[in-house]
């Protein structure tokens, strides 16, 4: 499967990074850059060193460094680290450069080289996939789908994780996630209304750690101080796999069960960032949701059957290089 995976890494990206990387139907094009856990200098810097450690042949493109029309946002490094991958010095000495091509770019080129073929797997802020349709509207024509992990629709417990009602991708480019939704391309969002239901314990990290080789310890190296965020804030010892369930969701959607309808994201005021999709069949006064694509969200999960899948992949790779 041709997979152009867009992302801002991000320890939660660099568990995505590794199952993809991992996965033996995934065929990666490229890794597409974007500001969000980090700057994009961070985040580009991060994608070129994950992809050097897990052993994946596939060029980095640096992408967007600020949204469309908002500030750049404030890095957070409680949740990630200052360097993106929690402060465990794994970076100390790393130089890399990325290809010269921008990411936006690169985005509409493969996706014409591959009509019908290219799956867009998006885990950051969607300024990337805004800026490609703004220079090639013709490719959502030409994309097979677009996978994203961002939003919260109201169907799972927890609405939002930066706001009461915004998840952080969405928030970080409001105007891009609405313009990526909007868009005539088949869009399937994995939010926090199920990635909140995939908790990693700390246990399932200790067993990877020994079991997935090199791979599985230096995920569960740099998850430490991203498991405490969890146990001080959301009091369970793990941590959940955000943009892992949007990989899975790639290879395996009969682990979620779907709503669709027409989704926008609030541009502005107190709501800013949050996600709202107007289902099918409900009749409304004409409005903001009229004449635009039914796109599909995710609103039901096997979490038992991701993470075991994410388990089950990590090993088996590490058992293969281990026999090689």
């Amino acid at each position: 499967m041709k997979i152009i995976f867009d992302t801002d890494p991000g320890i939660d990206d660099a568990m995505a990074m590794a199952f993809l990387g991992a996965h033996p139907q995934a065929e990666l094009l490229a890794i597409t850059t974007v500001f969000g856990n980090g700057g994009v200098d961070i985040t580009t810097r991060n994608a070129l060193y994950l992809t050097q450690r897990f052993g994946i042949d596939v060029p980095v493109y640096k992408g967007a460094h600020t949204p469309l029309h908002l500030p750049a946002p404030t890095p957070a490094p409680h949740v990630h680290g200052y360097d993106g991958l929690g402060d465990i010095g794994a970076l100390q000495g790393f130089e890399a450069e990325p290809e010269t091509t921008p990411a936006p770019v690169r985005i509409v080129e493969l996706i014409r080289e591959y009509p019908g073929e290219v799956t867009l797997l998006a885990v950051g802020p969607l300024t990337n996939l805004a800026l490609a349709l703004e220079l090639d509207p013709a490719i959502t024509g030409l994309v097979k789908e677009v996978v994203i992990m961002g939003g919260a629709f109201g169907w799972g417990p927890r609405r939002g994780n930066v706001s009461p009602v915004a998840e952080a991708n969405i928030i970080n480019d409001p105007h891009a996630a609405d313009r990526v939704f909007t868009a005539p391309w088949p869009v399937r969002a994995i939010g926090l209304d199920v990635t909140t239901q995939c908790i990693f314990s700390t246990a399932a990290a200790e067993i990877l750690g020994e079991t997935g080789g090199d791979t599985g310890k230096f995920l569960f190296d740099i998850s430490r101080g991203y498991e405490k965020l969890y146990r001080e804030r959301d009091g369970f010892a793990g941590c959940a796999l955000h943009d892992v369930a949007a990989a899975i969701a790639v290879f395996e959607p009969q682990l979620f069960g779907y709503a669709k309808g027409t989704i926008r994201a609030v541009t502005e005021g107190i709501a800013l960032g949050q996600t709202i999709l107007k289902q099918d069949g409900l009749l409304f006064p004409p409005g903001p949701w009229d004449d635009l694509p039914s796109q599909t969200i995710c609103i039901e999960v096997d979490a038992e059957g991701v993470l075991d899948t994410y388990a089950r992949i990590i090993s088996q790779k590490a058992q293969m290089k281990k026999a090689s």
